[in-house]
């Protein structure tokens, strides 16, 4: 499964939530914390438990919900949303902080029945949660971790800026956690939705960087977003291109061969390797 784009939608808008999956985001969110005034909490679990258990609700992409980081309400939030049977396929957690806080929801949630195949979704947005990043993202239950810039921006007093020079160590923190740990990157997002091109040039680098996906808070930004990190014809042909000559290399012990006059070795390999995983994930999805 591939999670390109992540796009985030407000717990308290239903039929926001419902058009979501047509946007072609590969993960939909559908937010209790930050989009969702403190008076309108009980309506949003609610909406939610709505939609996400209405039989008519079924969409081709994953559906997760993200809760509010106070454990308290956290447990309110999925009581109001696991009654019946919901559609949900993970949970979202903001301002994680330790690999604690990733047990304390799962066994919230297992609960309710669900247990820890009920991935968890883990937003590392804060000083703590940058510099654990990777038990964060080592702990079991843990299917990817989010990088939140903005968020951490204001818990450490750091100026936002385009460039993003004042992130840039947290941002490659976190998908060094990612990759270590064998799970899902998801960079932070860009706020403003009218800046097409320097989305595309932040996903672009967020991809170069590792990233597997990007958070989305607008559905105008999830073509950019899929297109990004969705492999080029040209690199599909050189990766397939690079396995085939690697099986006749293996077969006959070389370690290094050429392709088309560029030496090929084993990280070479591994990158062709993930580019055409990226493109079976993203055609799946499709």
């Amino acid at each position: 499964m591939a999670r390109r784009s992540v796009l985030f939608s407000p717990g308290d808008e239903p039929e926001l939530m419902r058009k979501a999956p047509a946007t072609g985001a590969d993960t939909v969110v559908f937010d209790l914390e930050d989009a969702v005034a403190p008076e309108r909490k009980a309506a949003a679990r609610e909406a939610v438990n709505g939609v996400l258990t209405d039989p008519s609700f079924d969409p081709d992409c994953e559906v997760c919900v993200r809760v509010n980081p106070d454990r308290e309400a956290a447990i309110d939030d999925i009581e109001g949303i696991a009654a019946g049977s919901p559609r949900i396929d993970s949970v979202m957690l903001p301002k994680a902080e330790s690999a604690g806080d990733v047990y304390e929801l799962s066994e919230a949630i297992e609960g309710h029945g669900h247990g820890y195949d009920l991935p968890v979704l883990a937003i590392c947005e804060s000083a703590q949660g940058i510099l654990n990043a990777e038990a964060i993202a080592g702990a079991d239950p843990v299917g990817a971790v989010l990088f939140g810039a903005e968020d951490l921006a204001a818990d450490v007093g750091a100026t936002r800026t385009e460039e993003g020079i004042e992130v840039s160590h947290a941002r490659q923190h976190v998908v060094l956690a990612a990759g270590a740990a064998g799970v899902d990157a998801i960079d932070t997002l860009v706020t403003d939705i009218e800046a097409t091109d320097r989305l595309r040039e932040e996903t672009a680098f967020a991809r170069r960087l590792g990233y597997d996906g990007k958070i989305a808070i607008h559905p105008a930004q999830v073509g950019v977003i899929n297109g990004a990190f969705t492999p080029e014809p040209e690199e599909i042909e050189w990766a397939r291109t690079v396995l085939s000559a690697a099986e006749e290399a293996d077969a006959s012990g070389r370690g290094v061969f050429r392709v088309d006059g560029e030496m090929i070795d084993a990280p070479l390999i591994a990158r062709a390797e993930d580019i055409v995983e990226r493109h079976r994930a993203a055609a799946d999805d499709v």
